[in-house]
């Protein structure tokens, strides 16, 4: 009757809640004293409720009671299976009241409010790093411990998430799901999409807070953030100089190589250890560029990519800055229909 009338006579001394049968008032002060007396006789694992434990036992017997009349999928407690409702339905009963975003689930809201509030309450104990959520503080982990648990059935190479492991078996595949509907372009990766889009759109919506300078991709800004910070997170192995950007660690590796990659014929000129002196040298004589012999192949493999953009003739070896020239040079060996194109960029 008390539950008709309202009246809750039984009262927590701790914080002052109200409840109309005194067994829930017990219950209710397991949650002050941290008791629970409820085991599972399997793992050893204790519960506060009875009720959670019989909930609890369902992932040691395998029983979901709990059955989606639409798609036959089954749950082992009511409350998923009303959250799964939610995917046919469409419904998102859920919203934000600072960007009204809408959510399908209550905790999803809860941890989208974040992103508003700026909470990180999942914390790393070895690095102290927080998160918003606790999925990432478990997928951060694995930074410490090295853990890869997802394995690449085809090369056998490992991963730390399942996203990298879904993304890197498309390199196998060739799958490009990522379409671009303004130019058919298309991506492996919902980043690489969006990063894309920027080239359209003109769009920056990465902001400088110092210097007020805008980026169309988020790395950008990462990476130009160190120039206000002097951050140089990329350390050589060998001689411990410091970077900002890895582009740049890899430039500086090949001066501690014994071997210089990037050759030239030219005898009174060393050969090149960095695509820089290489691509500068090659502009002043493209001609002594190493060459084995007139073919296109031959021709790219030892310009590209460090000429600007260059036109190479397949009779004579003969280079050309601007297309005008090398058209016109083509027509004087009288071969226009064999022309050879070196686009390099």
């Amino acid at each position: 009757m008390r539950t008709l009338t309202g009246n809750k006579p039984y009262k927590c001394q701790v914080c002052h809640k109200s409840f109309a049968r005194g067994d829930t008032l017990k219950l209710h002060m397991r949650t002050h004293t941290g008791e629970k007396p409820p085991k599972c006789q399997l793992c050893q694992k204790s519960f506060a409720h009875g009720v959670h434990l019989k909930t609890h036992m369902r992932i040691h017997t395998g029983e979901r009671p709990y059955t989606c009349q639409l798609c036959h999928k089954s749950f082992s407690q009511a409350g998923s299976l009303k959250l799964h409702m939610t995917t046919h339905t469409g419904e998102k009963p859920h919203k934000c009241q600072l960007c009204h975003k809408s959510f399908a689930h209550a905790g999803s809201l809860k941890t989208h409010m974040r992103i508003h509030t700026g909470e990180k309450p999942h914390k790393c104990q070895l690095c102290h790093k927080s998160f918003a959520q606790a999925t990432n503080l478990k997928r951060h982990m694995r930074t410490h411990t090295g853990e890869k648990p997802y394995k690449c059935q085809l090369c056998h190479k490992s991963f730390a998430h399942g996203g990298l492991l879904k993304t890197h078996v498309r390199t196998h595949t060739g799958e490009k799901p990522y379409k671009c509907q303004l130019c058919q372009k298309s991506f492996a990766r919902g980043g690489h999409l969006k990063r894309h889009m920027t080239t359209h759109t003109g769009e920056k919506p990465y902001k400088c807070q110092l210097c007020q300078k805008l980026f169309a991709v988020g790395g950008n800004l990462k990476t130009h953030m160190r120039t206000h910070t002097g951050e140089r997170p990329y350390t050589c192995g060998v001689c411990s100089n410091r970077f900002t950007e890895l582009g740049s660690l890899k430039a500086h590796r090949r001066t501690h190589a014994t071997v210089k990659q990037h050759r030239c014929n030219k005898p009174d000129i060393k050969n090149c250890s960095s695509a820089k002196q290489f691509k500068l040298h090659a502009r002043i004589q493209p001609q002594d560029l190493k060459m084995e012999s007139k073919s296109i192949a031959n021709v790219s493999q030892y310009t590209k990519p460090f000429l600007e953009k260059s036109f190479g003739c397949g009779i004579c070896d003969e280079m050309f800055e601007s297309e005008k020239e090398f058209l016109e040079h083509c027509i004087s060996h009288g071969y226009f229909h064999l022309m050879t194109f070196i686009d390099l960029y």
